[in-house]
């Protein structure tokens, strides 16, 4: 009686307080997983054998069965890059010689699986933002051939100063071209030999730091065929006064460029300079691992709603007031948490008529490696798997009065979710920061992709106590004080009432498709709609 209640409840909108959210899991998980005996959670380290047990014996305890044919985990091929006896980034021809030190300067890796990267004297081009996009009418490669030679390039789009989500490139909102992983792409099938991103904080969303901590030290990449040799020789990014710099000395200006590049109809700029730069590598192939568990469908087991929530952070790194090890409590032991907070409340609450499945992925700091590679390699069918919740870097300064869904406007789960939001007194808003980018920067991105829908949504910075100024304030001393480095660290005297009440809509929204029959889609405009649509049309 009490289980036809809750899924009485969940049916007409009121559900997100027809389940108990156990908040002391949540601290207890995030506090375990963030302890330096975990020694921020690196794949392929010591450190994962510990963390994979921890979410097993979690997951296990909580009332989930083992998810991958009756095995906890999956297998995901891993190489391990780690670049050493890395030389000078220089620029000669010019006025005078520009020279970048790595780490201080610049960052710089390769996707190919080498022992060693040498590029010389290599011709530099500005090619702008680096975009090639037929259906906007852009390209800042147009009757330009980079093959052998460096690119700068600049992070995100060109209209991004546009304070509305409105124009060619959606405005202030980040399209995918504005994303690094993007400007590699193109330049790497441009055949450009190294690619140079510039950093500039405010349209890269995060301060030089971050650029640091996360390109340093050993990489990872998925281990496929052919070991990736269809990519640049070398990525990676500049100081914003480097880059300066190095067009002064080439006798240009870099601010009045960058003007010209965010008009349609720029035409690349070669700075007449070449570029130098090498360095060894070191290799390791190892695999890392998913974590896999399921509370088994009734009625329609075959069918799936998916919850996840990554579990590696960036290991040791760079060392701040003597402290190298980047515990990631945030981002996102705190969303491990939540993912083994909800598989026991849904456990608690009976199994649902579908199967509910808790995917702990691994790699996303590396490019959201493991959820790529599940996606492209599922345990349950995508054209079945009805869609889901991601949850990345949970809500610990309190309640909030609104609720933010990442890249809005694409799929129906935003209409699924609104009387959830609704029932914790909340509102929805839009993005705060769209031009970070936030939809195409965690691991549903790797399922939107392959056309199934996951919401990813957060609070907003309206707190309940305090207002938009202080939730302001707090989310961006997070982003410059503790984000990706050795200060993200548990602290006992978090708030985890906007995290209880985040995690009150995610249960609602997934004990209702699990327990109803609705395939929501993508809406019309979304670009996943047609891999949707041709997935589902076999079923």
């Amino acid at each position: 009686m009490r289980h036809l209640l809750t899924v009485a409840l969940l049916l007409s909108g009121t559900a997100a307080n027809a389940q108990t959210i156990p908040v002391e899991t949540m601290k207890e998980v995030t506090q375990v997983l963030s302890s330096d005996a975990y020694e921020g959670r690196a794949p392929t380290t010591p450190a994962e054998d510990k963390t994979i047990a921890y979410i097993v014996q979690r997951f296990e305890k909580a009332g989930l069965k083992p998810g991958n044919k009756g095995q906890w985990t999956q297998d995901v091929p891993l190489v391990e890059i780690t670049a050493k006896d890395v030389a000078p980034l220089v620029f000669t021809g010019g006025k005078q010689a520009v020279s970048l030190d790595y780490r201080k300067d610049m960052v710089i890796a390769t996707y190919r699986v080498v022992p060693k990267v040498a590029i010389k004297d290599s011709d530099v081009v500005f090619v702008g933002y680096g975009i090639n996009a037929p259906e906007r009418g852009w390209n800042d490669y147009a009757g330009l051939d980079v093959k052998g030679k460096t690119v700068v390039i600049l992070v995100n789009d060109p209209d991004y100063k546009t304070p509305e989500t409105k124009g060619l490139f959606d405005g202030k909102a980040m399209t995918y071209y504005g994303r690094w992983t993007y400007k590699f792409e193109e330049a790497a099938r441009q055949g450009a030999a190294a690619a140079i991103i510039v950093h500039d904080t405010y349209p890269a969303a995060y301060p030089w730091g971050v650029v640091q901590s996360s390109w340093t030290g050993p990489q990872l990449e998925q281990d496929t065929p052919g070991d990736h040799m269809d990519q640049s020789q070398a990525i990676g990014w500049m100081q914003l006064d480097k880059a300066k710099a190095l067009f002064a000395a080439a006798g240009k200006d870099f601010d009045a460029l960058s003007a010209a590049a965010a008009q349609k109809g720029f035409k690349a700029v070669p700075l007449g300079v070449k570029a130098s730069v090498g360095w060894e590598n070191t290799i390791k192939r190892q695999a890392s691992k998913n974590v896999v568990g399921v509370l088994p469908g009734t009625a329609k087991p075959d069918e799936v709603v998916l919850y996840s929530a990554h579990w590696d952070h960036l290991g040791r790194c760079d060392a701040v007031n003597g402290d190298d090890i980047c515990n990631g409590a945030v981002d996102n032991a705190s969303g491990i948490g939540g993912l083994v907070a909800l598989a026991e409340a849904h456990a608690k609450a009976g199994p649902a008529k579908r199967s509910l499945v808790f995917l702990a992925v691994t790699a996303e700091e590396s490019g959201l490696l493991g959820s790529k590679f599940y996606a492209e390699n599922p345990v349950y069918p995508l054209a079945k798997t009805v869609g889901g919740v991601n949850m990345d870097s949970l809500n610990v300064i309190g309640k909030t009065k609104d609720f933010v869904i990442a890249g809005a406007g694409k799929s129906e789960l935003e209409d699924l979710v609104k009387p959830f939001v609704a029932a914790e007194g909340r509102v929805i808003v839009p993005e705060a920061r769209p031009e970070a980018g936030g939809y195409y920067r965690s691991d549903h991105f790797s399922f939107a992709k392959l056309g199934v829908p996951m919401l990813y949504g957060e609070s907003g910075d309206d707190l309940v106590n305090g207002g938009k100024e202080a939730g302001e304030k707090a989310a961006k001393d997070y982003t410059q004080n503790r984000y990706h480095k050795p200060q993200d660290e548990y602290n006992p005297a978090w708030d985890w009432s906007g995290s209880v009440s985040d995690l009150n809509i995610y249960y609602g929204l997934g004990r209702q498709l699990a327990e109803g029959s609705a395939w929501p889609n993508w809406y019309k405009t979304a670009e996943f709609r047609a891999v949707r649509d041709k997935s589902r049309a076999g079923q």
